[in-house]
């Protein structure tokens, strides 16, 4: 039975553009696996403490060891890495903020590189589905400050996954500003999509939610 993980990590709920889009992806992914199991993991609603001093003695010492309050400080990181391990596969929702990722999201890398460790997800596939405020495709303005994509494929290709797939809405603050309808703007990401599921079953027509931001 495949499975499913499920990342969610923009702090903006409902008018998120990433959330409507992993949604989306989602949808699409259980039609094509009928018999498959969906994990989910919202970063945004969790509180996920900074990697120090602590949690790296903790994970440093021997398992066998470690003492019940190291244990505790190393329980999140436990869950994280259990459902990168589960997971067949992956979608990953990723507001770009400040040139990079979510803090929601960065911490959560910190807490399942280390004890992952190189080649750990060999096999493995993921999507990006990334949101960016301003236009940052090939031949705007911001093209060269588009930092995100490359430093996931260099963290998630150090973790062995070797297929991974983007699909980035740029410019959505088109849509806050009410530029744009959010259905017009989401409709090429939507349809790219398609290409992400080859073969699956009729579905029913999207629909967007009226919400903005």
């Amino acid at each position: 039975m495949p499975v499913l993980l499920h990342i969610d990590s923009s702090p903006m709920g409902e008018a998120s553009i990433t959330r409507e889009l992993t949604r989306e992806f989602v949808r699409r992914w259980r039609n094509a696996n009928p018999q498959g199991r969906v994990i989910v993991r919202d970063l945004a609603k969790i509180e996920i403490p900074v990697i120090d001093a602590e949690w790296m003695a903790a994970n440093a010492t021997v398992k066998e060891l470690r003492t019940h309050e190291q244990s505790e400080v190393l329980r999140l990181s436990k869950e994280f890495v259990q459902e990168m391990v589960e997971a067949d596969e992956y979608v990953v929702g990723i507001p770009m903020h400040n040139c990079g990722p979510s803090a929601s999201f960065k911490l959560w890398v910190d807490h399942i590189v280390t004890p992952l460790g190189r080649n750990a997800l060999d096999r493995k596939r993921i999507s990006f589905l990334i949101a960016t405020g301003s236009p940052y495709r090939p031949g705007t303005e911001n093209a060269c400050k588009y930092f995100l994509e490359a430093w996931l494929r260099t963290l998630f290709g150090y973790l062995g996954v070797q297929d991974m797939q983007f699909i980035i809405a740029d410019g959505a603050a088109a849509v806050k500003h009410r530029k744009i309808d959010r259905a017009t703007f989401l409709r090429p990401y939507i349809e790219a999509m398609g290409a992400l599921f080859p073969v699956q079953r009729p579905i029913p027509a999207v629909t967007c939610v009226s919400s903005t931001g």
